[in-house]
């Protein structure tokens, strides 16, 4: 099972490993191509502040995380799974498993990257800004980059794997994963009603995944998936290989 999780906005500081190698990066064959385009754009880019907050949606004040691209093939990288900050990634919990289940971990969780296109927990990757909806100057969309190379590579994975896809929708149109577990987060009022989670959604997802990264079963379908998110006290319900956690509003 490969359990493919959104990266984040926000990114740890600093590390304490050799500077980025895309050559350690999994998948380095069928991605490294475009992965080496856009480091090189993107530290071009940094050399023109204006330019660059609007390409990256960032203000004067948030000057730092176009530095963090200057600096792409300069600075420290750290391993994927500890880079990544925030809702959902603090709901995973990286930090807290023990040796054992970080091996499962190291094997089960995969990041889908703006920059890096699909990582491993593990890959060691700088801290860096670039988002699914960002729009590099002079290119097409980062979906139209990515997808020649990662709809093939996600549908070779698809098709030998069960994959649990927990990507937003700008890091889904990135790749398609073809018979993907999906999963929505749903609130449920007192009189039936339903809505999509929005402000609670990642904790929810990282907390799925945290499951599912840990857990010594080896889910084959949605079915099991949900047998073991039900297990630790979730309310699911299955529709074919979509999965809906339902909570009280």
């Amino acid at each position: 099972m490969l359990v493919l999780l959104p990266p984040s906005e926000t990114k740890r500081p600093g590390g304490d490993g050799a500077p980025l190698d895309l050559a350690a990066l999994s998948h380095d064959a069928e991605l490294g191509a475009v992965r080496k385009e856009l480091c090189d754009e993107l530290v071009a880019l940094a050399a023109d502040r204006p330019v660059a907050r609007a390409a990256l949606g960032v203000s004067q004040r948030q000057d730092a995380e176009i530095e963090r691209n200057a600096a792409l093939w300069s600075g420290a990288t750290l391993p994927a799974l500890d880079r990544y900050t925030g809702v959902l990634y603090d709901a995973l919990d990286a930090g807290s498993f023990t040796r054992a289940t970080r091996d499962r971990a190291r094997s089960r969780l995969a990041v889908c990257s703006a920059l890096f296109g699909l990582l491993g927990a593990d890959d060691p990757i700088p801290a860096y800004r670039l988002s699914a909806g960002s729009k590099l100057p002079g290119s097409g969309t980062l979906a139209a980059r990515w997808r020649p190379v990662l709809d093939p590579l996600l549908g070779r994975i698809s098709g030998g794997e069960l994959v649990v896809d927990l990507r937003s929708g700008g890091y889904a149109a990135l790749g398609a994963v073809p018979g993907a577990v999906t999963v929505n987060v749903l609130a449920e009022r007192a009189d039936g009603s339903r809505s999509v989670v929005s402000h609670h959604n990642k904790a929810h997802k990282g907390g799925l995944a945290r499951l599912l990264a840990t857990s010594r079963a080896e889910p084959a379908d949605a079915g099991a998936v949900a047998r073991i998110a039900r297990r630790a006290g979730h309310t699911v319900e299955r529709t074919g290989d979509h999965l809906d956690l339902v909570l009280p509003a």
